[in-house]
């Protein structure tokens, strides 16, 4: 049991990269994501399944380096990872009508004053968790209020993507340069360079659906 669990610790080096100490953590939860967003290309089930590995993974880490907002977002993604699961094994027929689209005005101004105050309440309590819980946060937060606001945009950014508005990426692009940050500050730098793939990712993703949506223009003007 000790033997696991050292195996489980952040600071346990599975191998180094040069002078960097890879930690067997890091790189299965690095490994598992990006496996997992592959699949997700391919429309592949197992996506889900490998992205349950990835949940399980990362909220570990999450814990050790004190970003808690983050590791509490892995809980939304363990519970959306069950539901794809559940929803993909239906083997139901896509809705080939609906189209990628972009929001109105009104709904952007909306969603940005709702991630505004949702990230000021979330860092507020994450800052305080170790006086509200000190038996199981012996440490106060990292970066308590651009944890929480990673996690409050992902949140958004994952209800958008499953609507396809095209703001999700932005959303996305938002929390990868952000998570880039964090994570090169808290010396995971395993994850910080995978989020600079999922950065590259995201951008072509958001060109990808410009496209999509101005060639969908052009058709109904036939």
């Amino acid at each position: 049991m000790e033997i696991l669990s050292s195996i489980f610790d952040i600071n346990y080096t599975f191998f180094k990269v040069f002078d960097y100490q890879m930690s067997f953590i890091e790189f299965f939860g690095t490994i598992t994501g990006l496996i997992s967003v592959w699949l997700a290309t391919r429309a592949n089930i197992h996506t889900w399944t490998i992205g349950i590995l990835n949940v399980i993974a990362f909220f570990i880490i999450y814990y050790q380096i004190q970003l808690y907002s983050d590791m509490f977002l892995q809980i939304f993604f363990f519970g959306t990872s069950v539901l794809g699961i559940w929803q993909w094994l239906q083997k139901k027929p896509v809705n080939s009508d609906k189209r990628i689209s972009s929001l109105k005005l009104k709904s952007q101004i909306l969603i940005v004053c709702s991630i505004l105050i949702l990230t000021a309440f979330l860092g507020y309590a994450v800052a305080r968790i170790h006086i509200y819980f000190p038996d199981y946060f012996n440490n106060p937060a990292s970066f308590p209020y651009p944890d929480a606001l990673t996690t409050i945009l992902s949140i958004f950014a994952t209800f958008l993507m499953a609507y396809k508005k095209i703001e999700c990426w932005v959303l996305w692009i938002l929390v990868d340069i952000i998570s880039i940050f964090l994570y090169f500050q808290k010396g995971v730098l395993f994850i910080s360079l995978e989020y600079v793939v999922f950065l590259i990712m995201a951008i072509i993703g958001l060109f990808q659906w410009l496209k999509s949506i101005r060639y969908a223009q052009r058709i109904s003007l036939r």
